[in-house]
């Protein structure tokens, strides 16, 4: 045993020094961490990094100008855009969509039915002939001015609906970085016992063809649209009217099961786990201009809250020709899972809004302003945030 102990303590040495090199590579590549999606988006593609302290957000031209994800204690923080590394770094264009990921994207509406822009006319309405605009899906959108807080991304294009209406337009957005102030006040809320980062996108759709937008031949929306990382304990919560829970549109990709969808009287729980393809919408007579998601078990509340002002008249994305093409939905959420042939985009849910049918005179434009917050803290201190914006209390939010 004698002649062993020399080597044993050599062991031991050589062991307790690399411990510490050890724990150091696994804090700088964590994949949950803001600096971890910094790192391997800034390998493939040029980015913009909007910061004020540990307020951080990315955003990326060749997405669409789209917010990449964020965070609220800095680059070592969590990041909570759902970003797939996987896709960007093949380099290669996908079929039917590029699903990058991102925590905000622009898109146009409406998706499907006679005027819709995901498919090509006479084409029937499934997966298979389901197709992105490469406008929405892989064109740039130049940054024409940013600094350190924020950017502005503009672009003009023409797009082609279903029933063969050209539309020649121009959208500019612009991402910027919240101060907590600017925050508190659109919240009516104190903010000084969270972890905090939020930011306000507005963007501007303009008709710069020669001729007006007409309803009778479709028009379009300003669609955002948000992937969020799933969890197992990760429940979205979209509030409405009261008394409005029949008027919930969860009939997108068909029947949500009752362990997935509760409906209350004044808000709605679902879960958001990428385990199940399902889809919810909101429509303009029981909307609230809120959503909101909470994840008890990492203490992280999402809100996303956005500029309406009654309009009623919203464009249909369901995949059918429709009957009401302008009896739409506000606010959608949607959790990814296993489609038809058991194939996934990814382990997100999103969170999306919408603007009004845009009958755009020829010239005209529509603003569409949405804000998004990401708060980090005690159940205690969450929950004064979300009664006092969203109207739920933390503690009714269901464990699926």
């Amino acid at each position: 045993m004698h002649r062993l102990l020399p080597f044993i303590l050599a062991l031991g040495l050589f062991q307790a020094c690399q411990n510490p090199a050890t724990k150091s590579t696994e804090s700088t590549t964590d994949i949950n961490t803001f600096a971890y999606d910094y790192t391997q988006l800034k390998a493939h593609t040029p980015l913009i990094l909007l910061e004020d302290g540990d307020h951080k957000v990315l955003l990326a031209e060749a997405y669409q100008g789209r917010v990449m994800t964020s965070t609220a204690a800095g680059m070592k923080g969590t990041s909570y855009g759902w970003i797939n590394h996987d896709l960007i770094s093949k380099g290669e264009y996908q079929p039917h969509m590029n699903a990058f990921g991102g925590e905000e994207r622009f898109w146009l509406g409406p998706e499907g039915g006679q005027y819709g822009l995901y498919f090509k006319k006479g084409d029937p309405f499934d997966l298979v002939h389901w197709q992105t605009p490469g406008a929405i899906d892989t064109m740039t959108y130049p940054a024409v001015q940013k600094d350190k807080t924020q950017a502005l991304f503009a672009k003009s294009f023409s797009i082609e609906n279903y029933a063969g209406t050209r539309f020649d337009l121009k959208v500019e957005r612009r991402i910027r970085l919240l101060s907590e102030k600017e925050a508190s006040d659109l919240l009516q809320v104190p903010l000084n016992a969270v972890k905090w980062v939020g930011y306000e996108s507005d963007n501007q759709l303009s008709n710069t063809g020669q001729e007006d937008w007409d309803k009778s031949k479709g028009v379009l929306s300003i669609w955002l649209l948000g992937m969020l990382k799933a969890s197992p304990a990760q429940v979205v919560m979209l509030p409405y009217k009261a008394g409005g829970s029949a008027q919930v549109n969860d009939a997108y990709f068909g029947k949500i099961a009752a362990d997935r969808l509760i409906k209350k009287d004044s808000v709605l729980f679902f879960k958001g786990d990428a385990k199940s393809r399902g889809k919810i919408g909101i429509p303009p007579a029981i909307v609230k201009p809120l959503a909101g998601s909470y994840d008890v078990e990492k203490g992280a509340l999402t809100i996303v809250r956005f500029s309406y002002t009654g309009d009623t008249a919203y464009v249909n994305s369901m995949w059918e020709i429709q009957r009401y093409p302008y009896r739409g939905d506000v606010v959608n959420t949607y959790n990814d899972g296993p489609n038809d042939k058991g194939e996934q985009m990814g382990a997100f849910y999103e969170l999306e809004t919408s603007s009004p049918a845009l009958v755009l005179k020829k010239g005209g434009a529509y603003r569409h302003v949405q804000q998004t917050f990401h708060f980090e803290g005690k159940a205690s201190d969450l929950n004064v945030i979300s009664k006092h914006v969203l109207g739920v209390e933390l503690s009714q939010v269901p464990k699926f």
